[in-house]
């Protein structure tokens, strides 16, 4: 019983910390964990991210971005390729918090 009790705390807290939105960014392609790319509009992104300054401020999956400085402390490691075609993600930088967030919810299990 108490091994089925840890069990549960365990999965709860990796819950947790799953849904977090630190990322890093990945010299090499077969290193990410998603490819993502950079649209010139809003109306042709997937998510709409807006880059945070503190690591506290990170969202649960709602495109605010923290940018950690290893990949051992991230939750998720991305890599910027160069064509849409190659993208599993598009994404467009805002300049407000409450612009961020996904347009595309399909593609949302893909930080989770």
């Amino acid at each position: 019983m108490k091994i089925l009790n840890l069990l549960f705390i365990y999965i709860a807290s990796l819950s947790i910390l799953v849904s977090a939105q630190k990322v890093f960014s990945v010299d090499y392609d077969s290193q990410a964990d998603v490819k993502v790319f950079v649209v010139d509009y809003e109306s042709q992104a997937d998510l709409k991210v807006y880059k945070v300054k503190y690591e506290s401020q990170a969202g649960k999956n709602d495109g605010k971005w923290f940018f950690s400085k290893y990949a051992s402390q991230s939750d998720k490691k991305i890599f910027f390729v160069d064509y849409e075609s190659q993208a599993q993600v598009k994404i467009f930088f805002v300049d407000y918090e409450s612009q961020a967030g996904w347009r595309n919810n399909a593609k949302k299990e893909l930080f989770y």
